[in-house]
């Protein structure tokens, strides 16, 4: 236990200084955990959530032919023509931006709605940082929203067991959907106070041409074939299911897409350059590193001193996780931290005797929200400060929290206390 608990504090130690090769680091640490005997070689393969990489892998690809298509950006105009001022552009944009961000990855859904605002910012002569930060930080926030909304809610549902319709209502009461759409509402608020004074006028003259609509089909198919596997019972389904409506998919659009284009290798390449091969490897690597320290009974001890600083109180320990899940994630990466503390939280739940259904939703609430509080607490964040440098706009960290602290102890708030009237009363 001693030296997988070492090891795995050196990695994370690692991850967090060298943040350029979490895919290597991971992987490297994995093989240790082989080489070491803390993890049987036979379990390795087994260690690996497949229908997690599938999902993610799959809905990339499909994330890509949407965005080519330039629904996303016609979306945003039919947004900007309706809206009276400023205000109201930067408002319905990072509105706009959650909703896509729900069924679509977090930065994906950055640089789809960045470049709106850049152009609407160059026609009015303003800084476009404040509108990008508002774009970003909402996109983050409703990652918690869908089963595929973040790489931490697939993570959820494969701990939980949960499908897609699970998270729109689960155990006969509302799920994270509506508890995280009541936080973007109270964030939204916030916003308009925060850009009250952006008064200004536009005027679209032409809107974005979309000539190929079969993507947003793809997309939306996803969806539907999502949520209809979710009503076959578990036992009648291969474990796997929702990766393979996910990568079928995005199959159904490559080969379209090597069909049309008439170069099918070209097609092949350009689907593989889109698939983020460093988070699925990052992924893989974990699991194997988190059955590494459960199977060494690091994991169950962890949870056991958990619940001993709590007290057996339940709501102490929800508290506990909640906020120490939004310090944490506004300064590491949310996918190791939550991808780790999963299974903690099913461990602390058992010893204290809950169902663990309450510290789960806490868990996703802070790791996933609490990200917002800094710029480097998100991808989300990351990427849209990148646009932003791209763009000859340097963002400083007070600028930046001038917006998120504010945004972010709203959405969290409002998810701590739906999430423990929902689910906590009565433990």
């Amino acid at each position: 236990m001693v030296l997988a608990l070492a090891l795995f504090l050196v990695t994370y130690a690692a991850l967090l200084v060298f943040s350029n090769y979490r895919a290597w680091i991971a992987l490297a640490s994995a093989a240790l955990f082989v080489v070491l005997g803390i993890l049987p070689f036979s379990k390795v393969f087994g260690a690996v959530d497949w229908n997690v990489i599938m999902m993610i892998a799959g809905t990339m690809g499909t994330v890509h032919y949407f965005i080519q298509s330039k629904m996303p950006a016609l979306m945003a105009d039919h947004i900007i023509d309706r809206m009276p001022n400023i205000k109201w552009i930067i408002i319905a944009l990072s509105l706009f931006a959650g909703i896509i961000s729900a069924f679509v990855d977090n930065v994906a859904t950055v640089l789809m709605v960045a470049p709106v605002a850049l152009v609407v910012s160059r026609k009015l002569n303003i800084s476009p940082v404040p509108a990008i930060i508002a774009i970003a930080i909402s996109s983050n926030l409703q990652g918690a929203a869908t089963l595929v909304g973040d790489t931490t809610s697939i993570l959820l549902g494969k701990q939980a067991g949960m499908n897609f319709a699970d998270f729109f209502w689960y155990e006969g009461r509302p799920g994270l959907f509506f508890i995280v759409q009541a936080g973007a509402i109270l964030s939204g608020l916030i916003l308009m106070v925060i850009f009250r004074k952006y008064k200004h006028k536009i005027s679209l003259h032409e809107k974005t041409a979309v000539h190929d609509h079969f993507p947003t089909v793809m997309l939306m198919g996803t969806i539907v074939l999502l949520i209809l596997a979710s009503f076959v019972p578990e036992e009648r389904k291969p474990g796997i299911t929702n990766g393979l409506i996910c990568v079928g998919v995005m199959l159904v659009g490559l080969l379209r897409e090597m069909v049309r284009s008439g170069r099918p290798l070209q097609a092949v390449k350009s689907i593989l350059r889109e698939v983020d091969h460093l988070t699925l490897l990052l992924l893989a690597g974990l699991f194997v590193i988190i059955a590494g320290i459960s199977e060494a009974g690091v994991v169950d001890e962890i949870g056991r001193t958990f619940a001993s600083v709590s007290g057996g109180n339940v709501f102490v320990a929800y508290t506990l996780i909640v906020w120490a899940s939004v310090l944490l994630s506004a300064f590491i990466d949310n996918i190791p931290y939550v991808a780790t503390m999963l299974p903690v939280t099913a461990v602390i739940a058992s010893h204290l005797g809950v169902n663990p259904t309450v510290l789960y939703f806490g868990l996703l609430v802070g790791a996933t929200l609490g990200g917002n509080l800094t710029p480097i607490g998100a991808s989300a964040n990351i990427t849209g400060i990148g646009i932003l440098r791209k763009n000859g706009c340097e963002v400083k960290n007070r600028d930046f929290m001038r917006i998120s602290i504010p945004f972010t102890l709203t959405a969290v708030t409002t998810g701590y206390l739906l999430v423990w009237l929902s689910w906590g009363l009565g433990l």
